[in-house]
């Protein structure tokens, strides 16, 4: 029987750098292992390097077609030359310059292809990188499926735990709800602003963005975005900010500012994330539309500019009237960003 508990245990086995096991592998995470913790794990030296293609490619590990897919797995044979230290900077791209590749490396047959993806797919959910030693028949601290780790997607336990009064700076009249949810440790905010007036509230969906909403950085648009759209709902007299912790548009935030250095090396930020293994755009639009259903707010107007976000309240039942562009300008820092974002992503500026 599946359970969405074991993928929240496994979560923080890997974040503790404990090893796992998901149905025939038993995976050690190289981001929070260490040399201890592996000469324990694999002690005769021989596990070999789980990556997923959209590294591997980079490394010239896999083909086109896997590159193709790139979070699908791809197995390194356990060289002698393959120790920790080497297989960090296997692991991790934005090292790349500072750390040369010794080799040759190959590519072997993966073992238990299911279940090797499956592990990819819980380090991005865990917010790690997608990458680990494996053996067949090595020690584990949790065990759980593939199918555990679907129930734990497929989950939006989501209560409202609490609501308060607020005035804002653009919204005197605000009140905030913080919703908590069993399947991770931050609490996603609604900022509800005004009063309703017989129209779909004027909603946006904003993703937690630290370096531009409380540091003011320019790589992006997010500090700016924040601040404009509470205007705008306070402009309409009623409408709903809901603050998604999904930092790095779903990455995390110490992987968003692995990116960030990826991208000082001359990549966009969709090949920066594909170069780190996870996907161009992780966001669970899901859990916004939970937000909504538990506000009592079935149909909105969308202030954004991505139709993923209208694709995604959609697919979860709410209704969206209308699109509303959300316009802003640019700074030298972050027009590649936008131009990014509008040709490579399918904003619609």
């Amino acid at each position: 029987m599946t359970d969405a508990r074991h993928a929240a245990r496994a979560i923080d086995a890997l974040r503790r750098g404990w090893p796992i096991r998901i149905g025939a592998l038993a995976l050690l995470p190289i981001e929070t292992g260490d040399p201890r913790r592996l000469a324990a794990f694999d002690p005769e030296g021989v596990a070999p390097v789980l990556l997923s293609a959209g590294r591997a490619e980079t490394l010239k590990l896999a083909n086109q077609r896997a590159a193709a897919v790139p979070d699908a797995p791809v197995l390194v044979e356990r060289a002698p030359w393959v120790d920790f230290a080497m297989a960090t900077a296997l692991a991790d791209p934005q090292l790349d310059l500072a750390t040369p590749m010794k080799g040759p490396f190959r590519a072997i047959p993966v073992l238990s292809p299911e279940d090797a993806a499956a592990a990819l797919r819980l380090a991005r959910i865990a917010g790690m990188l997608p990458a680990f030693f494996v053996l067949a028949d090595g020690a584990a601290e949790v065990m759980l499926s593939a199918a555990d780790i679907d129930a734990h997607e497929d989950a939006i336990r989501l209560t409202i735990a609490a609501r308060a009064r607020l005035p804002v700076a653009h919204a005197e009249d605000a009140e905030i709800v913080a919703f908590r949810t069993p399947e991770g440790p931050g609490e996603h905010v609604a900022l509800l602003i005004g009063a309703p007036n017989g129209r779909p509230p004027l909603v946006r969906l904003h993703s937690e963005c630290l370096t531009g909403d409380a540091l003011g950085s320019l790589k992006c648009d997010c500090g700016p975005q924040l601040d404009a759209a509470l205007k705008a709902i306070a402009a309409a007299g009623w409408g709903i900010l809901l603050y998604l912790r999904q930092e790095g548009r779903g990455i995390g935030l110490v992987n968003k500012l692995r990116a960030y250095a990826l991208q000082d090396q001359g990549f966009d930020t969709v090949d920066a994330n594909t170069r780190l293994g996870f996907a161009i755009d992780a966001r669970d639009f899901g859990v916004a539309a939970r937000m909504l259903d538990l506000l009592g707010q079935r149909e909105v107007r969308l202030l954004t500019n991505n139709p993923n976000k209208v694709a995604g309240l959609e697919a979860r039942g709410i209704t969206v009237t209308e699109r509303v562009p959300h316009f802003l300008p640019t700074n030298p820092h972050n027009e590649q960003y936008l131009a990014t974002k509008r040709d490579r992503t399918g904003h619609q500026f």
